[in-house]
């Protein structure tokens, strides 16, 4: 048997472990390419609609626009997160693919496989012992922050970019240094934004140690420097990710940070330790190292004491790299320092909180080190003990990460074992939706924004339709254009005139607007399946069915339940984004509108009240129909009820068509900012859950 033949199946090991992870923490069922039931909701959802209106749009140039999905909005790839690496590769042949078809679980498998890989070749510059780099392997595969993506940032699971990126700078050759780095750069910067930037700056750190030690002259440094730079910009263009302009920059650099004490804290990945309590925006910065390599990490701590490992002299050859990654985590700390939930902050200027706001979700970009730690752990153990205990300790800390990181996978595993669907359910159902899509090329919202409350409804309903649409959920858009474009329909909703081509579908806000200035005559104003619809031009179209009713308030049965942790008509003003549990208020006053039966006699409203140790209280007014219902104050965050009598009085004032308009007056409205809790600057007092009508 030859060499080579002998290295084969060896080289089997790592992929086969890396897919084994993979059934045993996602599980078969997400590649199924048909499959779309596990990515219906949040982010992964947006991945897929970008997708999905990608495959079927020309082709533009840059390759990366996706005009049918955003408009001028925006519509670069790149920001629905849809990975364009895969984009690419799969688009040429729409025309052999299902009707439904997702790339999404195939990129999951190939991040375990992958994520195994670069790290059995980490682990074998260490060693040679084939137990212990398969049982390092192992420590790498198990990483809980590269899991937690997994359940719906599914780009930013491809944490094997930086694995590689690690290798490259610590292996000691400099064999094909441009291919790989090139190669990899590349296909960094088509899979997402903040990836590059880790791997970027230790391919800077590396060439520059490299020319630093004359082993590259500068010549090939300058060669090397000049020449990636421009194929890491080509690649960007032809991805989109120059499409928004000044819209990269967003705010959120110093919420979304690295708390202290991410490495330690579990925040419910673990059956033995507790969570911490930690700041509002600390879940971007989760960096657990999990409790198996906690425990390794003792008996390398023992190993570094007892000397001879020669970590510092490693560390000593690779000091730019050190210096890399200390400036991660300085800017992963922000400037809002977090320690449990204890904030430290110092001043940084206006211009450089601007540029670090490009990277608003900071705490991600501590990645490279948390790697560098289990591999600098590893290191010591290694070198710290004999083969066999070496091996020994690798084992039992492998089975006890695994095991209790199961706290948090089993989760994850759950959701994408969900039974298998190549559609996804929705409400709107009414015959009028398809009659639409036969009239209109664009399906809108207004006022358009970043992922409005129906983005999904919206979207779906246009791919379905084979329509355009501007109601998408972007990583970033133009703020230009999305200034234009309000602009555009405030002009529209005060004048009444509207793009012939184009369905609205309106936020509660534009419709109380467009009731006063709708031409009656012409256009359809109504609600449809729970959105408020305005067709421009419906009334004059001959193939366009008429509408009996047209009325924008909610009606609401005798004892059905209207949750608010999805997008509810009943939502007139003063309430903030929708979220899974509901929504909270945002200023002193919010409003709610519905329609109820004559027979109904009081609402009960489940809610939240924004109360914290050093806010100990919510006031809460209410009037229905401009009559005082209920004067009360919340003590606690949940379990709180609002019962509203339906007074004699009130019915009075309801009329015929059973329409309440219910007023909240919150004198007590704070933000988390101005109780030191973050930098959230919403105002909130109460959150809607809940609502009966009894």
């Amino acid at each position: 048997m030859t060499l080579r033949s002998q290295r084969f199946p060896v080289s089997l090991l790592p992929i086969l472990l890396g897919a084994l992870a993979f059934l045993l923490v996602i599980g078969p069922r997400v590649l199924d390419p048909t499959n779309i039931a596990w990515l219906g909701e949040g982010d992964a959802a947006t991945h897929y609609m970008g997708w999905a209106f990608f495959r079927s749009s020309p082709w533009t140039f840059p390759l990366g626009m996706n005009p049918s999905y955003g408009l001028e909005l925006g519509n670069g790839i790149i920001f629905s997160d849809s990975n364009p690496l895969l984009a690419f590769l799969f688009k040429p042949f729409n025309a052999w693919l299902p009707e439904t078809f997702q790339y999404f679980g195939l990129w999951l498998l190939t991040c375990f496989v992958l994520q195994a890989w670069f790290a059995w070749k980490l682990v074998g510059l260490l060693t040679p012992s084939l137990w212990i780099r398969l049982l390092g392997t192992g420590l790498f595969v198990f990483s809980p922050p590269m899991f937690l993506r997994m359940g719906g940032h599914l780009s930013l699971s491809g944490h094997f970019l930086i694995l590689a990126a690690l290798y490259l700078a610590l292996r000691p050759g400099l064999q094909k240094r441009r291919l790989a780095w090139g190669a990899l750069l590349a296909a960094t910067a088509l899979v997402h934004a903040y990836l590059l930037a880790m791997v970027a700056l230790i391919w800077l750190a590396d060439l520059a140690s490299q020319a630093m030690k004359g082993r590259l002259s500068r010549r090939d440094a300058l060669i090397e420097l000049g020449g990636l730079f421009v194929l890491v910009a080509f690649c960007c263009w032809q991805a989109g990710y120059f499409s928004v302009g000044g819209g990269t920059v967003a705010g959120g650099f110093g919420l979304y940070r690295l708390n202290v004490m991410s490495l330690v804290n579990p925040s419910g990945w673990s059956y033995t330790l507790r969570d911490m309590p930690q700041g509002p925006g600390d879940y971007e910065g989760f960096n657990y190292l999990g409790l198996g390599i906690l425990m390794l990490a003792i008996c390398a701590g023992v190993a570094l004491l007892q000397g001879n490992t020669g970590l510092v002299n490693a560390v000593r050859h690779r000091r730019l790299l050190l210096w890399a990654l200390i400036g991660l985590t300085l800017f992963s700390l922000t400037n809002h320092l977090g320690i449990g939930m204890q904030n430290v902050h110092y001043w940084l200027p206006r211009p450089v909180e601007l540029v670090a706001n490009v990277f608003r979700a900071a705490g991600r970009m501590f990645w490279p080190v948390f790697y560098a730690i289990i591999f600098a752990v590893i290191f010591l153990v290694i070198r710290g003990n004999k083969p066999r205990t070496a091996a020994c300790l690798l084992a039992m800390t492998l089975v006890v990460q695994v095991l209790d990181t199961r706290a948090g996978w089993a989760g994850l595993r759950q959701s994408r074992m969900t039974p298998a669907a190549s559609s996804w359910p929705t409400p709107l159902n009414d015959p009028f939706w398809a009659s639409a899509a036969g009239h209109y090329s664009k399906v809108r919202t207004l006022l358009p924004q970043n992922q409005p409350d129906n983005w999904l409804l919206t979207s779906q309903y246009a791919l379905t339709h084979g329509l355009e649409t501007d109601g998408v959920y972007l990583g970033r858009m133009s703020d230009r254009a999305i200034e234009r474009a309000q602009r555009h329909a405030e002009q529209m909703l005060a004048s009444g005139q509207y793009a012939a081509d184009s369905l609205y579908i309106l936020d509660p806000g534009a419709a109380l607007q467009a009731a006063k200035t709708v031409n009656r005559q012409t256009d359809l104003l109504t609600r449809i399946d729970g959105l408020v619809v305005l067709a421009p031009g419906w009334k004059t179209c001959a193939q366009c069915p008429p509408f009996a009713d047209e009325t924008l308030d909610m009606q609401v049965k005798l004892g059905e339940r209207q949750v608010f942790s999805r997008t509810n008509a009943m939502l007139a003003n003063g309430w903030g984004r929708v979220e899974d549990w509901g929504t909270w208020s945002e200023g002193p006053e919010a409003e709610v509108v519905l329609r109820i039966p004559p027979e109904a006699r009081s609402l009960s409203i489940e809610a939240a009240a924004f109360v914290q140790p050093s806010h100990t209280r919510q006031r809460v007014e209410v009037s229905i129909n401009g009559i005082a219902a209920l004067a009360t104050q919340f003590n606690r965050l949940q379990d709180n009820t609002l019962e509203l009598p339906l007074t004699a009085a009130i019915r009075e004032t309801m009329g015929a068509d059973g329409r309440v308009r219910v007023r909240f007056h919150l004198p007590d409205a704070i933000s988390p900012k101005a109780l030191g809790l973050g930098s959230d600057e919403r105002v909130m007092a109460l959150g809607l859950k809940s609502l009966i009508v009894k």
